[in-house]
């Protein structure tokens, strides 16, 4: 009997795979659980509107990033910070601080997404990672004065 199945199943298959199991293994166990559902004409297409969907939805979230590269990679952050006495900073430039700054400059990015190799604890100019996607990474400069 083909199915295809609702969720990761050990041995049988991961989510939205279309099977062949036996008809006992299918109706006393996958359909009894809610594992699985029949593949009948009705629910192949309505899988494969869900893959096209997802598909749809996972390329406009790449497309959305690179713009959003292209956009952070000409930006030039200016954070103003309080310092000791020769260049240090009181504390550290953190990934807050950094989403903040961002923010402030007209792009809204999660401090998540900051990555910052250690923190900033000296008066100069960085490049800072943002990881906007799997693929797509950018270098924001950020400018660190007293």
């Amino acid at each position: 009997m083909k199915v295809i199945l609702l969720k990761d199943v050990k041995g049988t298959g991961k989510k939205g795979e279309v099977v062949n199991v036996s008809d006992g293994y299918a109706n006393n166990y996958l359909l009894k659980n809610k594992y699985a559902e029949p593949a009948n004409a009705t629910n192949l297409s309505l899988l494969e509107a869900q893959r096209s969907s997802e598909a749809y939805k996972k390329e406009t979230a790449l497309k959305n990033a690179k713009e959003l590269a292209e956009k952070l990679n000409a930006t030039e952050v200016s954070v103003k910070v309080t310092v000791g006495a020769n260049g240090k900073l009181f504390g550290a430039l953190n990934t807050q601080a950094i989403a903040d700054a961002l923010k402030n400059a007209g792009v809204e990015v999660d401090k998540k997404k900051v990555v910052l190799d250690q923190p900033i604890k000296q008066v100069g100019t960085y490049k800072v990672a943002v990881k906007l996607h799997p693929d797509v990474t950018a270098k924001v400069t950020i400018v660190v004065h007293a």
